[in-house]
């Protein structure tokens, strides 16, 4: 959420961050709303210091039995409590009107985001990686024969619906391999503190992270007002929520292994075939709490962990730095990385890396005492995919297939699959 004193010092500043992402001046609007609330907060409290100085005159009039007198400042208090009440409702209205505005406005781009309209502009920055050249033509996740019968779209549909997938035999195990693999190395190489965490939060939660209210249809909402995350940015990001972290707690990095539920509301038709796009699928979640001056530099860290993952287990991929038209609500700055499928012989999105600044701080009161002392300042946050598991599975079989129909498997999880190396028929051999 933004500050609205920044908001006051220089709208033409906010209003030039909208303009980035494509959005109409808001400045007016906000301090319109902003003006009318802060004045009805003095009408109430000039109103209420008029009600106490009556109130202190009451009982000097009933000690000189001036009855007159008395019963003149009693009708005084009485209105002005009256009014005391009316102007504080109001402000309290005025108050939930500019909170509800601010939480729907996205964040402001860093001024190193290249400016664009939509995905179509985003800037490859990097790439690790040559694409394998195949003696045949490579296939699709769901179509190797390596796969088999173990990955079943069949019986997932007939319990659950479309763009579910029961994972059996060797290919559920590799899935479990990389979820582990990829903790083992955030907690043993990166210093990541580990985290399991709910997968059931309060709207609170997912408000704190922005992924309400703008985006209510894309995530689940239990009967009883619990929401399923979509990632455990919600859950690990929300620690912060409400505290004041002394600044030697800081960096906090931290990873959970998740499963993660979206409705997929603007996709449809989009992805039908195979996992890549599903209701639910796990991830291993990557975030960050730190002071604000260190976070582009958490930034880097970060995407440099994500990258590691894919650089061990063999995958090209391409670092993308996306525009400001692509970049998600809360961001100021975002990195995708992008994996090599040669069965759709392209990079496809598997980890997104976003720099939050004190946005999502400031929406859930999250802030730490600097050691140098002085008022407790918001933090920053930072989250990223490191990765997410059912799309390195389908690059992990895409770029390991053989012209046998077998898939070799990467190095680094062989010690997590009993010594086996190679998938066949569905079956580790």
């Amino acid at each position: 959420m933004h500050d609205i004193r920044a908001i006051r010092e220089n709208p033409a500043l906010f209003d030039a961050a909208l303009a980035r992402r494509g959005l109409s001046p808001l400045s007016a609007e906000i301090l319109a709303l902003d003006e009318a609330r802060r004045a009805a907060i003095h009408a109430a409290e000039t109103a209420t210091a008029e009600q106490n100085a009556a109130s202190k005159l009451v009982g000097a009039a009933k000690a000189k039995g001036d009855e007159a007198e008395f019963e003149r400042l009693r009708a005084l208090v009485a209105e002005k409590k009256s009014e005391v009440a009316a102007m504080q409702a109001q402000a309290g209205l005025l108050d939930n009107d500019l909170r509800e505005k601010l939480l729907w406005v996205p964040n402001a781009p860093l001024e190193d985001v290249p400016d664009g309209a939509d995905e179509a502009e985003n800037v490859e920055i990097h790439r690790w990686g040559a694409p394998k050249n195949y003696d045949f033509t490579p296939l699709e996740h769901y179509q190797l024969p390596a796969v088999g019968k173990e990955m079943d779209f069949e019986t997932a549909a007939k319990l659950s619906g479309a763009r579910f997938v029961v994972l059996k035999s060797g290919v559920a195990r590799v899935h479990r391999a990389l979820a582990q693999f990829m903790l083992d190395l955030h907690v043993d190489t990166h210093g990541l503190t580990e985290a399991i965490t709910p997968v059931l939060v309060r709207s609170e939660t997912m408000l704190g992270t922005g992924q309400l209210p703008k985006f209510a249809e894309d995530s689940y909402e239990t009967t009883n007002g619990w929401w399923m995350i979509p990632t455990a940015e919600v859950t690990l990001t929300n620690f912060i929520s409400g505290e004041i972290w002394d600044e030697a707690a800081l960096p906090a990095r931290m990873c959970a292994h998740t499963n993660c539920f979206r409705s997929e509301a603007g996709s449809a038709g989009k992805d039908t075939a195979g996992m890549l796009r599903q209701h639910q699928f796990e991830k291993v979640e990557m975030v960050t709490i730190c002071r604000p001056e260190d976070a582009i530099a958490e930034h880097e860290g970060m995407v440099k962990r994500a990258e590691a993952v894919l650089e061990a287990l063999g995958l090209p991929y391409r670092r993308i730095v996306l525009c400001t038209g692509d970049m998600g609500f809360g961001a100021q700055k975002t990195y995708d990385l992008e994996v090599w499928l040669p069965g759709q012989n392209t990079y496809r999105e598997i980890s997104s890396v976003s720099t939050c600044g004190q946005f999502q701080a400031r929406r859930m009161n999250g802030r730490y005492k600097p050691a140098s002392g002085g008022k407790p300042e918001f933090v920053a946050t930072l989250n990223g995919s490191g990765l997410a598991v059912g799309r390195c599975l389908i690059a992990v079989l895409e770029n390991g297939q053989e012209a046998d129909g077998s898939v070799t498997l990467p190095a680094v999880l062989h010690r997590y699959l009993g010594g086996k190396t190679r998938l066949v028929d569905g079956k580790l051999v």
